[in-house]
């Protein structure tokens, strides 16, 4: 799949808007209905049509390996063409899929190559609701490797030569093995437009729960908050956001849990900005930030119609946020984050499945 930038600016603000939807779904676009006028746009766009992959399906104690796969299902599935490591040894036919249902791979970059922030995310356009479920970076995955965090999946297939395209379905890939499907599309997002959109918006009102201290020259990183109430530009609500491991004597260190909160935090500050009308006179701004630093396989057509659903969208009450279950750590020296298989199950039929089916243990390939 190709990696949509477009150029003109009805394009690029619904990307603000579509990427509103990767971290807290369905906002900016009423901004752009409100200044376009709906009636004109509703009548010219039509739902997405959602690429025809199988179902990825393991044989009893047969997990996910880097093996080829010759299963003739994927003639015509979009998979083929890419490496065979990419490729999941066992598939069925395609399955009947609820109607008007979508689903995304969403993560943020950070030098351009790390993949710090995972998110599969779904709009169900029957029910008018959004899900947005946040996966744990240092989740642990079936797959042979030195290094078997999910966080890891983008750089290893990006290496090789295979770049950006290949980084995006190694993750899409090793995701589907935590949720028992392969998402529809995907969203990528580099961390500064992350930066670049708080800035433009004036920043955002975040109550720092304790100081934050740590510096690492290695990443050139050095986060320095204080506590309270305050307004955070870009750079600091992106530390407030990456922080995790504190100074001893200065700063506690905390889970991936509460980081993941932080971020989700973060996500709706941003959405209250945008959704201000004072968000309209920032269009130009936002087009330029979304040009730079935003990739997704969503065609126009596709961005507009989403662009359309916001009209439907109840606010932050339309959209929900979850956290991929865990049962536990496997501690030192790796610190895997060991993903619970029955949470996962029914977190995923409740919130993102896409199939008329349950997605069940078959589906997945989860270390336990």
């Amino acid at each position: 799949m190709g990696i949509f930038k477009g150029k003109r600016a009805i394009q690029l603000f619904i990307k603000s808007f579509f990427i509103t939807i990767a971290v807290t779904l369905l906002a900016s676009g009423g901004i752009w209905l409100a200044v376009s006028g709906w009636s004109a746009v509703s009548n010219t766009v039509s739902p997405p049509e959602v690429p025809n992959i199988p179902v990825v399906v393991l044989q009893p104690n047969s997990p996910f390996r880097n093996e080829p796969s010759s299963n003739a299902s994927l003639v015509n599935s979009g998979l083929t063409g890419l490496d065979d490591e990419l490729l999941p040894p066992h598939l069925v036919q395609f399955e009947e899929r609820r109607p008007s249902f979508f689903t995304f791979l969403i993560f943020g970059l950070t030098e351009g190559r790390h993949a710090n922030t995972i998110m599969v995310a779904a709009y169900d356009a029957e029910s008018r609701q959004a899900y947005v479920i946040s996966i744990p970076r240092d989740t642990r995955v079936d797959f042979e490797r030195t290094r078997r965090k999910i966080v890891n999946a983008y750089p290893v297939g990006y290496g090789g030569g295979r770049g950006h395209e290949g980084g995006v379905e190694r993750m899409r890939h090793e995701v589907s093995t935590l949720i028992g499907f392969r998402p529809d599309f995907y969203i990528s997002i580099d961390y500064e437009a992350f930066v670049s959109m708080i800035d433009a918006v004036g920043g955002v009102e975040i109550d720092v729960p304790f100081r934050m201290f740590y510096n690492d020259p290695a990443q050139s990183l050095h986060i320095d908050l204080q506590a309270g109430l305050q307004v955070l530009n870009g750079h600091d609500a992106l530390h407030f956001a990456r922080y995790r491991t504190g100074t001893r004597g200065i700063s506690p260190t905390i889970s991936d849990y509460q980081r993941i909160e932080h971020q989700q935090q973060v996500v709706s500050a941003v959405m209250r900005e945008l959704l201000t009308p004072a968000s309209i006179l920032r269009i130009p701004e936002f087009i330029g930030i979304f040009n730079e630093y935003v990739n997704t396989d969503l065609a126009m057509g596709d961005l507009m119609w989403f662009a359309t659903q916001a009209r439907y969208i109840g606010g932050l009450d339309a959209v929900h946020f979850y956290t991929l279950p865990m049962a536990g750590t496997s501690g030192a020296p790796a610190w895997y984050e060991l993903a619970d298989e029955r949470g996962i199950l029914e977190l995923v039929n409740r919130t993102v499945n896409p199939l008329v089916r349950d997605i069940t243990s078959n589906d997945v390939s989860i270390v336990r």
